[in-house]
């Protein structure tokens, strides 16, 4: 499984995270990104999130006004499948190194873009760990980061190993 960096975004805090033309990935996240609530975002088990532009797009014809950054991830992809991600799946990014780690659960953040977002990224299936459920992935995937280095828009990223 093999795809392209679309966006590298950061913040000083907060939604939507911005596009900058380059990031180095180190242990506990983007350089010049700060999270807003860090006893709940960040850390070294939850250094970078990473959403999909195909899901983005599902939710955009929904009638959700997102947009790449909008969701807070730090990359926005294009070409991975969400429904095949896992928990446990290593991904090269650029020159970075990164683990799934986590489902992202969504947060009353999201409800700037409308009533009803949070359900429709998320559900009883995904807190399950269900990858079935039609909400897989939709609203990110934590990773922890093994190996640091640069990354920049249009880098790939690839599937490395699974340990599913």
């Amino acid at each position: 499984m093999q795809g392209n960096i679309v966006q590298i975004n950061v913040s000083n805090g907060g939604m939507p995270k911005l596009p900058v033309p380059e990031a180095e990935v180190h242990r506990l996240g983007l350089g010049n990104d700060v999270h807003a609530h860090p006893h709940i975002h960040g850390g070294p088990n939850k250094a970078v999130l990473i959403i999909t532009e195909e899901g983005i797009d599902e939710l955009k014809s929904q009638g959700f006004p997102v947009y790449p950054g909008a969701m807070g991830e730090n990359l926005t992809v294009r070409g991975l499948d969400r429904k095949m991600m896992r928990i446990g799946q290593v991904y090269q990014a650029g020159a970075a190194i990164l683990e799934i780690t986590k489902m992202r659960a969504p947060c009353t953040q999201l409800d700037v873009y409308g009533p009803g977002i949070q359900e429709a990224v998320y559900d009883s299936q995904v807190k399950a760990g269900d990858p079935q459920s039609p909400r897989w992935g939709l609203a990110g995937f934590y990773a922890s980061v093994r190996q640091q280095g640069y990354i920049r828009p249009h880098d790939i990223i690839r599937l490395l190993e699974t340990h599913v």
